[in-house]
């Protein structure tokens, strides 16, 4: 099975981002599956069923996460578009996430 993880920090305290609601969603929107980040901020595996070649999104629920911890924020939510090209392999993807930014990258 294709493992997919993520995890949040807030790139503003440098503290994990703990309950934000991530959806995993395939390239027509539908959601395949979904989850809460844990205390250190991360869901070590949020798909249940393996993953094929194709595209995907990850969207985070920063708003909610945002409004929960009183920060005014501009970005309600965050939709990283990635790309699975090796079924077999794992991917993590990770997202640093501030009021006003948010980056991501190709974890391992």
């Amino acid at each position: 099975m294709t493992g997919l993880s993520t995890h949040v920090l807030d790139a503003v305290t440098g503290a994990p981002a703990t309950g934000v609601a991530v959806s995993l969603q395939d390239a027509s929107g539908t959601e395949l599956s979904s989850g809460t980040t844990d205390a250190d901020g991360r869901i070590s595996q949020i798909n249940t069923a393996a993953l094929v070649a194709g595209i995907y999104h990850l969207v985070f629920d920063t708003g909610s996460w945002f409004s929960e911890n009183d920060i005014k924020a501009f970005y309600p939510e965050v939709d990283i578009c990635f790309e699975v090209d090796d079924p077999g392999r794992h991917y993590h993807v990770p997202v640093l996430l501030s009021p006003f930014a948010y980056s991501t990258y190709r974890g391992s």
